[in-house]
């Protein structure tokens, strides 16, 4: 039976729950149920966490036409693309034994499921034998409708840039984003890819090197913050959902517990900072396009000024 690590169990208790373990492990599965795998067939992309050869932790999307995610079997996911030589995780994912994080989203419906496991490269792609299929709850996740563009018109990658700091048209991409992806790993290695989401302006850019947010309300199973509390280190990805571009963010992020800096921002039971060491934006990264979004009916609002 699946179990919490120390960190976790830590943010879990000073959170204040009492017995986190009571109810929230059922919902971490060694196997993908039926229904899933029925969901993940229809999916046209997938965020993916890992460490580079650096130890450095990033996040990075997968796309393709439905088919791109597979179970032959019930503990295996094969994806059907690998990340181009030129991203952050282009090396880590043509070696084996590479531990990833992974989450399917499908906007549309607002589900998501996350997964975890050990990858091996295959020669279209790769090969993950799971250790957790978790389902989440759709709080947060904006509704949009996607198009996949023909190979020749998206996914050219036609402009990368790298450095250590946000530029200013950096800086307002994500202080008007409404979705990010984190991935983390416990000191072990084992990653985890989640899904942070809200109104225009939840992603607060302090400086070029340095983001806050809130941390809503959740399924209480703090998976990230507990990665977190033993390990900081931490990838961001963000997609703009229009042109089909990636920010990638690698560096590290801690859990504000001040009730006071919490109080101050709607929604918020405790913040997270993030520290900028490293960046990659690539323009037309992916094939994917999607609609305006239909903004969840959870989200708080946005604190002005």
């Amino acid at each position: 039976m699946a179990d919490y690590h120390h960190g976790e169990r830590a943010v879990q208790h000073r959170a204040g729950l009492r017995d986190p373990a009571a109810g929230s492990l059922r919902a971490i599965r060694d196997a993908v149920p039926d229904a899933a795998a029925v969901f993940l067939a229809r999916q046209p992309m997938i965020v993916i966490g890992a460490a580079d050869a650096s130890g450095r932790l990033w996040s990075t999307l997968l796309t393709g036409e439905p088919g791109l995610l597979g179970v032959p079997d019930p503990k295996t996911l094969t994806i059907g693309a690998l990340p181009a030589p030129d991203d952050p995780l282009g090396a880590a994912l043509r070696e084996p034994g590479t531990r990833v994080g992974m989450i399917a989203i499908e906007p549309a419906t607002r589900r998501r499921i996350r997964l975890n496991g050990t990858a091996v490269p295959e020669a279209d792609g790769v090969r993950v034998a799971l250790d957790q299929v978790i389902g989440n709850c759709p709080k947060y996740l904006q509704k949009r409708e996607y198009a996949l563009l023909p190979p020749d018109r998206g996914g050219r990658r036609t402009t990368v840039r790298q450095g250590e700091a946000l530029s200013t048209v950096q800086q307002l991409t994500l202080a008007t984003s409404d979705s990010f992806f984190i991935a983390t790993a416990s000191p072990d290695g084992d990653a985890d890819a989640s899904h942070r989401g809200g109104n225009p302006g939840f992603l607060q850019v302090v400086s070029p090197t340095r983001l806050r947010w809130p941390d809503y309300a959740g399924n209480a199973m703090f998976l990230t913050l507990g990665n977190l509390e033993l390990h900081p280190q931490a990838g961001l990805l963000v997609p703009d959902w229009e042109t089909g571009d990636l920010l990638q963010l690698s560096g590290t992020a801690h859990t504000v517990w001040d009730g006071a800096e919490a109080a101050a921002v709607p929604g918020a039971q405790r913040i997270v900072e993030f520290r900028i060491e490293a960046v990659q934006e690539t323009q037309d990264a992916v094939r994917l396009r999607w609609s305006d979004p239909d903004f969840s009916r959870f989200n708080p609002p946005v604190a002005q000024g």
